[in-house]
């Protein structure tokens, strides 16, 4: 009896072995299975932020591309904006000097027939005088020079001469009167300086 309760033991420590065996098989598939559903998730999970950041990117690269068209258009507009200015930029002053010019007609026309040249003189003078008002209206100024010091910037000295008149580096006469427009020099005054 002793020997069938060691037999009986024995199948049964087998049967748990087995049993243990299976179990072990059986949760390892388990956890491979596990594995598996948690790699496939992952993956799952990648490949959707995946689709979405090539959304991300689809849409930035349209973006970057109206804006690109959006610039070039820009560019063209400004370009042609500039070049009208550009050609039309003389209108305004243009229409202020008609009036002026049609004055010099109208005293040349006059002196013509009345062959008397202190009209013509009158004539020139009055349009002179316009003229200068409506280049002073438009920023344009004489440069003083003469009495003033030598100014490289406002002066071309074309001749020096002796003057005890006038100290060293003195503008002493001017011989064509010089203009800035606003702060701009647009022609320098040409002069003699006291050397």
């Amino acid at each position: 009896m002793a020997e069938q309760v060691k037999e009986n033991e024995n199948q049964v420590m087998e049967e748990v072995e087995v049993e243990n065996e299976k179990m072990d098989s059986g949760s390892q598939q388990e956890e491979i299975t596990e594995l598996k559903e948690e790699e496939i998730e992952e993956k799952v999970e990648e490949s959707e932020e995946v689709v979405e950041l090539k959304k991300q990117i689809e849409e930035l690269e349209s973006r970057l591309l109206r804006s690109k068209a959006d610039f070039e258009n820009y560019k063209k507009r400004t370009r042609v904006e500039k070049e009208e200015l550009a050609k039309y930029a003389n209108v305004r002053l243009i229409g202020e000097i008609l009036p002026i010019f049609d004055n010099f007609k109208r005293a040349i026309d006059s002196s013509d027939e009345m062959q008397n040249i202190d009209s013509l003189i009158e004539g020139v003078k009055m349009v002179y005088r316009q003229l200068e008002e409506m280049l002073t209206k438009e920023g344009l100024e004489p440069i003083e020079s003469i009495g003033h010091t030598f100014n490289p910037e406002q002066h071309q000295a074309v001749m020096q001469v002796e003057s005890d008149e006038h100290d060293s580096g003195v503008v002493v006469e001017e011989l064509q009167k010089g203009y800035k427009l606003k702060d701009k020099v647009i022609r320098p005054s040409m002069v003699k300086v006291n050397a």
